[in-house]
């Protein structure tokens, strides 16, 4: 792999799970594999006072926690790199300060010395953070380059979206901005381009005239575990469905790029989110099935339902399930129905995006009655993999079908390093590959698509939110939007935990 030349990485919000869960951990892998600058450093920020000795000790116990058999010697040379500096990120005047620090870690890594912001605080500060770069000077770096990482959510409308667009480019080149979604990390989101555009078995069916439907899936089977503060704003339709899932779409629905610079592979991603069908008002009650989870018992437990989670309103409309079909208007695929759908509290975590291909227009093999359509199922966690299902003759006499799988995991391949999303993510920023991160008009046309939805939702309290037990796979009223004649629905990796047990089909 190609080796970044020298940079600090500043960390806005160094305190908080983020920093500790993902970015730590990956940056500390990124150094265990001799992926980063021979010289570099990590400067976190927050508004707890601690010493560099207390931020490396918090930073090394999350290290551990991550990655238990860890070399203990290799974690202690990379704390020596990591430096804390306490900050209230709404003082202006305190970004001043901010600048002497990082240029005296700048003799760190030599002259020519870069610097990589990464906000992971609270959305709500992104712009003013931004801004009072920009006042100190520190949008620019005199010896290299200067960029900037943005977490999600990237605004919570389109508007909003709009505005901190405008903001940030006031400040900030859109090539200077990596917004960042991580799955777009994920080395099976990445091998979607790979399984369509290195193997010509894929692409020449991989349009109407061979695909019935397409249906992306990601299920979380857990609750909001004490965030009901945050999900309260923001719900699965701002959470998953504009970010993670139109971002999985792209992929599977867009056209060969001309190669892989970044522009031309983003270019083609913007192409399908400009094409996706916007709905119209009368179409959302039919096409978009919101709902949210209830009280109910799984495996002898009881768990609690939505509204009596933790700072969550007990009237609250709030969806924690969204499913929604919609269409892409353009060549490759007019009439093709795609189905996206995301939940808390269902049976199991799951995301995978499936392709169902049409049945062949004349069937044989009368005595097979239960074939369901060839699939190829593209796994994206936790078990991370290809699946294709497809008939074969089952043995004995006559011509009886039974189905088979062709699979693959990528837990197979034991001597590659897989690297994390965040991992991977970083290290692009480090050396100036945006092609996995989004750019700003690809943010603004996810928005415009959900923008319909969110309206209706927000002004017309006709429009239904279901109920659904936790542990099952939703409104049974989602079957609806799937339903299109004999074998045809959603599906369903595993049984409903609140009815009789568990099976799982990954």
């Amino acid at each position: 792999m190609k080796k970044p030349d020298n940079c600090v990485i500043i960390i806005f919000g160094a305190s908080g799970d983020l920093t500790k869960r993902k970015l730590m951990p990956a940056i500390f892998e990124l150094y265990k594999q001799n992926n980063l600058p021979e010289k570099f450093a990590v400067l976190g920020m927050a508004s707890s006072p601690l010493t560099d000795t207390e931020f490396r000790d918090a930073m090394k116990a999350a290290i551990v926690k991550n990655d238990s058999i860890a070399d203990v010697k290799k974690i202690e040379e990379f704390s020596t790199r990591l430096n804390y500096f306490p900050m209230n990120f709404k003082d202006p005047g305190a970004y001043n300060e901010l600048k002497n620090k990082i240029r005296s870690l700048s003799g760190i890594c030599g002259e020519s010395c870069n610097y990589i912001f990464y906000l992971a605080t609270i959305p709500s500060l992104f712009a003013e953070i931004s801004v009072n770069l920009g006042k100190a000077g520190l949008n620019k770096s005199s010896s290299g380059y200067s960029r900037i990482i943005v977490e999600k959510p990237f605004g919570y409308d389109l508007a909003s979206a709009i505005e901190l667009n405008n903001t940030m480019h006031e400040i900030f080149d859109e090539s200077q901005i990596y917004r960042i979604d991580h799955y777009l990390g994920k080395e099976t989101v990445q091998n979607v381009l790979v399984t369509r555009f290195a193997n010509g078995i894929f692409e020449p069916i991989w349009n109407r005239n061979y695909v019935h439907h397409i249906e992306v899936t990601s299920a979380e089977n857990l609750g909001i575990e004490n965030r009901g503060g945050y999900y309260e704003t923001s719900g699965a339709l701002r959470d998953m469905v504009q970010s993670h899932l139109l971002r999985l779409v792209t992929l599977i629905a867009m056209e060969p790029p001309s190669s892989f610079d970044s522009d031309a592979v983003r270019n083609e991603q913007l192409k399908v989110l400009q094409s996706l069908r916007k709905l119209k008002p009368e179409e959302i009650e039919d096409s978009v099935i919101r709902g949210q989870y209830i009280a109910s018992t799984i495996n002898g437990k009881s768990v609690k339902g939505y509204r009596e989670e933790k700072d969550v309103n007990p009237d609250s409309r709030t969806e924690t399930y969204a499913a929604v079909k919609f269409y892409i208007d353009n060549w490759r695929w007019g009439g093709v129905p795609f189905y996206i759908r995301t939940g808390k509290q269902l049976p199991t975590r799951v995301t995978e995006a499936v392709i169902h291909f049409r049945k062949t227009p004349h069937y044989l093999f009368k005595e097979s009655q239960n074939i369901t359509d060839n699939q190829l199922i593209l796994r994206i966690q936790p078990d991370e993999g290809i699946l294709l299902k497809f008939g074969m003759k089952e043995p004995g006499s006559g011509f009886k079908v039974h189905n088979v799988n062709m699979d693959f995991h990528y837990s197979d391949i034991s001597n590659i390093h897989i690297p994390e999303a965040y991992e991977r993510l970083i290290y692009d920023c480090m050396i100036g590959d945006s092609t996995l991160f989004l750019r700003a008009d690809a943010v603004e046309e996810a928005w415009k698509f959900v923008e319909p939805i969110q309206k209706a939702w927000d002004d017309d309290h006709k429009v239904k939110i279901y109920g659904y037990p936790a542990g099952t796979w939703g409104p049974d009223v989602a079957d609806n939007l799937i339903a299109g004649g004999e074998h045809i629905t959603w599906r369903y990796p595993c049984k409903n935990l609140a009815d009789d047990g568990v099976y799982c089909e990954l």
